[in-house]
């Protein structure tokens, strides 16, 4: 994390807060102290759940964590639940009130993890946020807003006296989030504008999002954002591709190599890829789609190609 701006740094001490930078594969986590006890927003993916243990000790620096807040369901939010929850016996897990009936109980079937072919391990939800209620974060109010979108059960957290905004992924600074609900045919465009809307309407003049250093210039991430899902709404095939190559990504960040045409078949059988692609029922099409998706990112030099023991393979560049 780079060195944050002052004013930013005396809200979050004002707040209790501390910010946990985390690269793909992790959201952000945002460690809040009060009263002798922690509590962290976001809790990061499963691969790393070692290093997330790590960093939310060293931020409670000996303090017992007793909440867990989920602004969404994704796995790059809650895939450390599980491991907190083992560390901290009676921890507290606080989600989105709309995905209740996902998780009591747990429902592979509803929640995304088999769709987009990521692990999350199972963990009991005790609270739930609605649009409208306030939940305590360092031993403030926040406002509970809903933040359908990016995911239908999403929520921001807002805390008015600061205008300190948890945006989860529904505002980054730089890109916009994959739109899922367009991915399954189900409207999503139009409650992601409604979103920055709101968020427009609250005026934040600081934004923890879920990916990305903490920022002030509300107005111009959000203009960006309203220009890139214009962008989104007027070519829906666009964003169906750019869905489909950021989840092979982060399948890539996971994986870091894999044989090319494993990367191919993991592509083709995997349900989010088939309703991105449209080509869900139809194998043969499934498999020239995915096989084009890696080309792509080949080409991009996103992946790099490399021959071992006569196996073509592909790897994240760099590696």
């Amino acid at each position: 994390m780079t060195a944050l701006a002052p004013a930013i740094a005396a809200t979050l001490d004002h707040l209790g807060a501390q910010v946990l930078v985390r690269g793909w594969l992790s959201a952000n986590n945002i460690v809040f102290h009060h009263g002798g006890q922690g509590q962290v927003v976001d809790t990061g993916y499963i691969s790393h759940a070692d290093q997330t243990l790590a960093l939310v000790d060293q931020a409670l620096a000996g303090r017992p964590l007793a909440e867990v807040v989920n602004t969404h369901l994704h796995s790059d939010h809650c895939g450390g639940n599980a491991a907190l929850a083992a560390r901290w016996p009676g921890l507290r897990i606080t989600v989105p009130a709309a995905s209740r009936a996902k998780l009591l109980p747990w429902d592979d079937s509803q929640l995304s993890y088999q769709e987009t072919g990521q692990r999350c391990a199972p963990f009991v939800p005790h609270a739930f946020l609605a649009d409208g209620d306030t939940v305590q974060l360092g031993g403030r109010p926040w406002q509970v807003h809903a933040a359908p979108g990016h995911d239908p059960d999403a929520v921001l957290l807002f805390e008015p006296e600061t205008a300190t905004l948890v945006s989860g992924d529904a505002l980054w600074q730089q890109r916009l989030a994959i739109i899922f609900p367009e991915l399954d045919d189900t409207p999503g465009f139009d409650d992601a504008a409604r979103v920055l809307d709101r968020i427009a309407q609250l005026r934040p003049r600081l934004v923890l999002p879920g990916h990305g250093e903490p920022f002030t210039d509300v107005d111009a991430a959000l203009a960006a954002s309203r220009q890139r899902l214009a962008a989104f709404q007027g070519a829906p095939l666009k964003h169906r591709a750019h869905a489909a190559r950021s989840l092979v990504v982060f399948h890539m960040l996971e994986h870091r190599r894999r044989p090319r045409q494993a990367l191919v078949d993991w592509i083709a059988s995997t349900p989010i890829f088939l309703k991105a692609l449209q080509c869900t029922g139809d194998a043969a099409r499934a498999q020239q789609a995915a096989d084009a998706t890696v080309d792509r990112l080949l080409a991009d030099a996103v992946l790099t190609p490399l021959r071992e023991d006569g196996v073509d393979l592909v790897q994240m560049a760099g590696d």
